[in-house]
C-alpha cells in the first residue's frame, strides 16, 4: 500500500489542498472545526509528513537567533564557539543562526533587545538570561509574535517556554553537596558557597539543591551565606581572601558559578589549596588545571556543544510541529575528577 498523501487527506476531510496546506503549516484563516477534520483525517490515514521534502520544495530557511550575556567567562566562550561550529555545520540544512549579546548586568537592555525581536521575529530563539519580571514579559511578547523560545543553561519556567536545554541544576547542587560532604572529614567545619548572582535561576537552584543535602545528611557542616561575585575573578579573589583570613574554619568551598581563576588565586595566596576541599562547575582550561594540580577536587559539568546542538534540534522540531527524542535532548550532568579528565 502506498503512503498516504496530502491529496488523500483533502479527500478524506472533504477540504481543498490549500486548506490542508494551511493546517499542516499552522497558518491562520482556517476554522477550528475544519482543523479538527483535517487532523482526524491525518490520524485516520496514518499520514507522516516529510518535513525535509516540504521545506526543500518551499526553499524554506530556518532563521534562528541565540542571545547570550557578554560576560567574559570561559564557559560562555565555549558556548559561543559551539554556536559558531554548529552554524557552519547547519548551513547545508538551511539554518541561519545569528548570535547577539547583552550586558550581563543589564536586563533592561536585554528586554529592549527582545522587544526589537518581537517586531521582526525569527523562527526560533535560544536564550540564556536571568528570570526577572521584565525579561519574562519580553519573552512572552516574542513568543506571542510567533517565535519558538528555548531557554539554555538557566530555565525560564514562568515565561512558559516549554523545553529547557541544560542540566537539572537542583540535582547538580545536590551532587556538589554530596561530594563535598563525603570528601570532608566527619568533623565540624564551615562551607563557603560562591555564586555569580542569586537572581540567576541556575545558581539559585544549585544553592537550593546544595542546602537540601547539607541539611539532610551533613548537619555537622555550617554552610555560610552565598558570596555573590557576579562571575568576576577579581571579586572572587578579594572576597575569598578576606573570608579565608576571617574564618580559618572554612574546610570546603562550592563554586556554583564562574570566576574560578580568582578562586585559584585566592587559595594559592592563602596556602589553602591542600586543606580546603573545592567543588566547582564547568570543565574549562582553568578548572582542568586546578583539578590536575589538586587545587580543586571535583568539577560538575555540562557539554556546551551538546547544549547548542540540542537547542537547535528542539527549535527546528517546534517550528516543524514535530516531536523530539527525549533521551537525545537530555543534557547529562558530568562529574570530573583528576583521574578521569578527558
Amino acid at each position: 500500500m502506498s503512503r498516504p498523501t496530502v491529496h488523500d487527506i483533502a479527500q478524506t476531510a472533504g477540504v481543498s489542498l490549500a486548506t490542508v496546506d494551511r493546517v499542516l503549516n499552522k497558518r491562520p484563516g482556517v476554522r477550528a472545526k475544519t482543523i479538527s477534520r483535517v487532523n482526524d483525517a491525518i490520524e485516520q490515514l496514518g499520514y507522516v509528513r516529510d518535513v525535509a521534502a516540504a521545506n526543500l520544495a518551499r526553499q524554506r530557511t530556518y532563521d534562528f537567533t541565540c542571545i547570550l550575556p557578554d560576560a567574559p567567562t570561559e564557559f560562555l566562550s565555549e558556548l559561543r564557539a559551539a554556536i559558531s561550529e554548529s552554524a557552519a555545520m547547519t548551513a547545508m540544512e538551511r539554518m541561519r543562526i545569528a548570535v547577539r549579546t547583552y550586558p550581563a548586568d543589564d536586563t533592561h537592555a536585554l528586554a529592549d533587545m527582545m522587544g526589537a525581536l518581537a517586531k521582526a521575529p525569527p523562527d526560533g530563539l535560544a536564550l540564556m538570561a536571568p528570570e526577572t519580571p521584565r525579561v519574562r514579559d519580553a519573552v512572552r511578547r516574542v513568543m506571542a509574535a510567533g517565535t519558538s523560545v528555548v531557554p539554555v543553561v538557566a530555565d525560564l519556567p514562568t515565561a512558559g517556554c516549554g523545553h529547557f536545554v541544560g542540566i537539572n541544576n537542583v540535582a547538580a547542587g545536590r551532587t556538589a553537596a554530596t561530594l563535598l560532604g563525603r570528601f570532608l572529614p566527619v568533623a565540624p567545619a564551615s562551607v563557603l558557597v560562591i555564586a555569580g548572582s542569586m537572581s540567576a535561576r541556575d545558581h539559585a537552584e544549585r544553592r537550593l539543591g546544595f542546602d537540601q543535602v547539607m541539611a539532610e545528611r551533613f548537619g555537622h557542616l555550617h554552610v555560610m551565606p552565598t558570596l555573590e561575585c557576579h562571575d568576576r575573578g577579581d571579586l572572587v579573589t578579594a572576597q575569598v581572601t578576606r573570608l579565608l583570613s576571617k574564618h580559618p574554619g572554612i574546610g570546603g568551598i562550592y563554586s556554583a558559578g564562574a570566576g574560578n581563576h580568582g578562586l585559584v588565586q585566592a587559595l594559592n595566596a592563602a596556602g589553602a589549596g591542600d586543606r580546603v576541599t573545592v567543588i566547582a562547575h564547568e570543565l574549562t582550561d582553568c578548572t582542568r588545571a586546578a583539578l590536575t594540580d589538586g587545587t580543586f577536587d571535583a568539577v560538575i559539568a555540562q557539554n556546551p556543544g551538546h547544549i547548542v546542538r540540542s537547542a537547535l534540534r528542539v527549535l527546528k522540531a517546534d517550528v516543524d510541529g514535530m516531536e523530539t527524542i527525549p533521551s537525545q535532548e537530555r543534557i547529562r550532568t558530568e562529574i570530573f575528577l583528576r583521574e578521569n579528565l578527558p
